[in-house]
């Protein structure tokens, strides 16, 4: 039993480190290609087809608060787990009490970022703009 693991555990590392990313490159290209023979089938011609696809790689909006956001989570998340290690080392909570703690530091992570966005932009000077998205 051991000699068909030695054997199977290198051919599925092999398998998956090559031809995982072969087969995405290769389902690319090849949609890349079904799409360009389907506009030549409707008879489009570059420039029609440059016209269709135009704009449709923009990026519709960029939230400008996304390093608030970052930061305040991941010093929610660093603060959840300090706060978690430290009930459990000085007051002997169960290991189930890391879980929870990091949790509510996240919730309240996310909270702190969308009080500080909304209060920004309702008293920013462009008030009109929605809050962002992700």
């Amino acid at each position: 039993m051991e000699k068909i693991t030695e054997l199977v555990i290198p051919l599925f590392g092999i398998i998956f480190t090559i031809g995982l990313p072969l087969l995405l490159v290769f389902w690319i290209v090849y949609t890349k290609h079904r799409e360009r023979m389907r506009l030549i089938e409707k008879g489009m011609t570059p420039e029609e087809a440059k016209q269709y696809f135009k704009g449709t790689n923009k990026i519709v909006y960029r939230n400008q608060f996304s390093s608030l956001k970052w930061g305040i989570i991941i010093f929610s998340l660093g603060a959840g787990i300090f706060i978690a290690h430290i009930l459990e080392d000085k007051f002997d909570m169960g290991d189930g009490i890391t879980g929870g703690t990091i949790l509510i530091f996240l919730g309240a992570g996310f909270l702190a970022y969308y009080m500080i966005v909304k209060s920004q932009i309702t008293s920013g000077p462009d008030s009109k703009s929605e809050l962002p998205k992700n």
